[in-house]
């Protein structure tokens, strides 16, 4: 996706009008940019066309796939946001798009670095997850009748009862850590770098602030669908509270210092993605670390319920004890 709003800005500033640009893109094969101009086509404005990007996957992808489509619509609603604005205000749409494709490359790189240091600690939660089901497999090889001593009511059934319930908590609370540690779809920086948007196109501070809140907020684009799907990730942006106020304490510095505030936001923006990117990486490594308390406290013990103690009780019904 960076590289295609790269490209859309290399056409734009090469002189292509909006829907041409687009149209252009998808005619060298990009699926997304076709669907876009298909919109335009149908008379749609081309940030409200771009926008209905974020809407189908994310109500359509369910399962393991569904963080990636959020990452994705969440970086679509950025892209209109940026669009809508630089067309709002006049700003140069082609210097607009490529700051927001060095941004989107910002966090998708991040994106992936977390993904990468979170790969092997999810994969042995997962592996791990197995074991009192291979200790069942493996006393069945040996001979002993482990379905008869787990389905026998009594101390057999009770193992089995505990261990489903502890492999099932283990797997909830395995998946929660995963899903706490994962980075929060959208693009860091992005507030401070739609205010320096606004702020190229010549409008007061009041008035860029108002188009920010607007093309980020549930009410950005026409699409009610996308205001589900806005609402839906609404801290994707990373423009809550603290960037708002980390972007006030920049054009104030701005404001003290007499100098113009587009360059200050921008590096605030990259800083922001960078503080994103170390974030990723130290909750990606605390993971690890997390993840041995479900298997401790529910994985070990599933094996035990399910594995080592009906083995004991069926040696046991099948052993005789000689009399004393």
């Amino acid at each position: 996706m960076p590289g295609s709003v790269l490209r859309l800005s290399a056409l734009l500033e090469a002189g292509a009008v909006p829907h041409a640009a687009w149209r252009h893109l998808a005619e060298s094969g990009d699926a997304a940019a076709q669907r876009i101009a298909d919109r335009t086509d149908r008379g749609a404005a081309v940030a409200e066309a771009i926008g209905g990007e974020a809407v189908a996957p994310v109500r359509r992808r369910w399962g393991r796939r569904a963080a990636a489509e959020r990452d994705r619509a969440a970086a679509w609603r950025d892209i209109a946001a940026a669009w809508e604005i630089a067309a709002t205000v006049g700003a140069p749409l082609a210097e607009s798009l490529r700051g927001m494709s060095r941004a989107l490359r910002d966090a998708q790189e991040t994106l992936d670095d977390v993904r990468v240091a979170m790969a092997e600690p999810t994969q042995t939660a997962r592996l791990m997850s197995v074991l009192p089901f291979v200790g069942v497999i493996i006393a069945l090889a040996l001979g002993f009748d482990m379905i008869g001593v787990l389905t026998t009511p009594g101390a057999g059934l009770a193992c089995l009862v505990a261990g489903l319930a502890m492999i099932a908590g283990g797997r909830l609370w395995t998946s929660g850590l995963i899903r706490a540690a994962r980075p929060t779809p959208g693009t860091p920086g992005l507030h401070a770098e739609l205010t320096a948007i606004a702020l190229g196109g010549g409008v007061s501070l009041d008035r860029a602030r108002a188009l920010v809140a607007g093309a980020t907020g549930a009410g950005a684009h026409a699409s009610s669908a996308h205001s589900e799907a806005s609402a839906d990730a609404g801290s994707a942006t990373h423009g809550g509270a603290s960037a708002d106020d980390e972007v006030e304490r920049v054009l104030d510095l701005s404001r003290r210092a007499g100098i113009p505030a587009i360059d200050l936001l921008r590096a605030t923006a990259e800083q922001q993605r960078s503080t994103a990117r170390t974030d990723g990486r130290v909750r990606a490594a605390r993971l690890g670390t997390r993840l041995l308390l479900p298997l401790g406290a529910c994985t070990l013990p599933a094996f035990l319920c399910l594995g080592v103690v009906p083995m004991l009780l069926a040696v046991l019904q099948t052993t005789s004890l000689p009399d004393l």
